[in-house]
């Protein structure tokens, strides 16, 4: 049994992973049950179609590239993240593997890729770096924009304190002058938690 087949007859039945293999003709010589399930949705299967229905249309050029890749190094696995259609009007991502296959005579026969849905890790790096690009933002504000006010405060407090000599104001003065240093550090603290 070839390498082809042992991985087919192995991952035939996987929940997890998509495998296909791709003619030279364009169109889908093996399908998974998992890739039909997923990706054919007029009830039928996508065996003997275009590859191309399955695809976002920017990303068929990702295939003819990372194709001509897999024939000019035959052996070599090269990889490639797709979008493929949900069914639903939009799109999942999905990360494959991909790699030439040759007939017996070493003539080039297609090309057999394996891959899996990455939409949810795709979604939750999104979200992260939209979280992290929000605490730079609040970072900025807390370091420029409310410490510059702070810092006034702190400098009025000492000059009020100096210039009206009385004992009431010079209380008030050290009291306003301890709260602001204890919001200047909160400031820093949380300053530093984003920068982090």
């Amino acid at each position: 049994m070839n390498h082809f087949a042992q991985v087919n007859q192995f991952l035939k039945d996987s929940s997890f992973f998509y495998t296909i293999a791709i003619g030279m003709d364009s169109t889908y010589t093996y399908v998974s049950k998992n890739y039909d399930r997923n990706f054919e949705f007029t009830n039928g299967t996508l065996l003997g179609r275009h590859f191309s229905v399955t695809l976002h249309p920017e990303d068929v050029a990702i295939c003819a590239q990372v194709g001509g890749q897999c024939f000019s190094a035959p052996g070599e696995l090269f990889s490639a993240t797709l979008r493929k259609h949900d069914g639903s009007g939009g799109y999942v991502t999905t990360q494959w593997e991909m790699q030439a296959l040759f007939d017996q005579q070493g003539q080039p026969e297609g090309i057999f890729c394996i891959g899996y849905n990455i939409t949810e890790f795709v979604d939750t790096q999104s979200r992260l770096a939209s979280a992290n690009n929000q605490l730079s933002d609040i970072g900025f504000m807390q370091s420029h924009l409310v410490r510059k006010p702070l810092a006034n405060i702190i400098g009025l407090s000492k000059l009020i304190s100096e210039e009206l000599k009385d004992e009431k104001t010079g209380q008030l003065c050290a009291m306003l002058l301890e709260s602001a240093d204890e919001l200047d550090q909160v400031v820093r603290d949380i300053s530093d938690k984003t920068d982090e």
